[in-house]
């Protein structure tokens, strides 16, 4: 297991390097996950990536192996963006290719308009530039008060995914991880998402920009996605049909097949 510290706790991280040795200066792929979820989501994006790409993922703050803050935190964007920065910086990663999914999104968002210069390339799946838009939150807090976390998570499994979208391993393992969040990480980082506006800033984001959607998310409409590409100066927009939030999980397979298409036309890898 690899830590790394903060001024206010440890980050959890791994890296995967399995580049084929002919590529000598590999570039990195760094993956940010979002509230409920864990580093296990990208999984089965690895196949796709991992012969041309060194893959870091990390636990998001508050969940899994990194740390889970106190009360009286002070939980803000930066703070979750500097806990991407120290990972980069500890796996030795100055220019990386982010990817975020849901507040992961965001997260990837605030660091490629505060430090452009490390973002080689931003992609974002069912994530948002606004959090005020983003419906059925207000229900968590009821969920949670009445049924604890678990009544939380067994809402959120609907929201994710369709019936038949994944397997009962994969169902089984996803309900588990997410049931074990901490109840004050979950509603402490979402109110940070909902007090978050990028959209005025989204042109002054040079890098270029793949945003993947479901075709049927309860909580971020297909127009906030599309609002958000209509603002980027260099993006494109992939929608998903027959997925909800849990798009990176039940779509994996696509999904990464789409992430690394685009990751060679940027780095000038992709077939002629």
């Amino acid at each position: 297991m690899a830590f790394v510290s903060t001024p206010t706790g440890r980050i959890h991280y791994e890296v995967f390097d399995a580049v084929a040795p002919w590529y000598s200066s590999p570039e990195t792929v760094l993956f940010q996950h979002g509230i409920g979820a864990h580093p296990g989501i990208w999984s089965e994006w690895l196949p796709a990536l991992v012969d041309r790409y060194r893959v870091v993922r990390f636990d998001m703050r508050g969940s899994g192996r990194s740390t889970i803050p106190g009360p009286g935190f002070d939980w803000s964007l930066s703070v979750l963006a500097d806990d991407l920065l120290t990972v980069a910086d500890a796996t030795d990663t100055q220019r990386f290719h982010v990817v975020g999914e849901s507040m992961g999104g965001t997260i990837a968002l605030h660091v490629a308009l505060e430090h452009a210069s490390r973002v080689a390339s931003l992609t974002i799946s069912n994530g948002a530039d606004v959090g005020s838009p983003i419906r059925r939150v207000q229900e968590w807090a009821r969920q949670m008060d009445e049924g604890g976390v678990e009544a939380w998570s067994e809402g959120m499994m609907a929201d994710r995914f369709h019936p038949d979208a994944i397997d009962g391993a994969r169902r089984d393992w996803y309900a588990r991880q997410q049931a074990s969040w901490n109840r004050n990480s979950i509603l402490d980082a979402l109110q940070v998402l909902r007090d978050t506006n990028l959209r005025a800033r989204l042109p002054e984001i040079r890098c270029p920009v793949l945003l993947m959607h479901g075709d049927g998310s309860p909580f971020i409409p297909v127009g906030v996605m599309a609002e958000m590409h209509a603002a980027l100066t260099d993006s494109r927009l992939q929608v998903f049909a027959h997925a909800k939030h849990g798009l990176p999980f039940s779509h994996a397979r696509v999904c990464s097949a789409a992430l690394r298409a685009f990751l060679d036309s940027v780095t000038g890898d992709a077939p002629s």
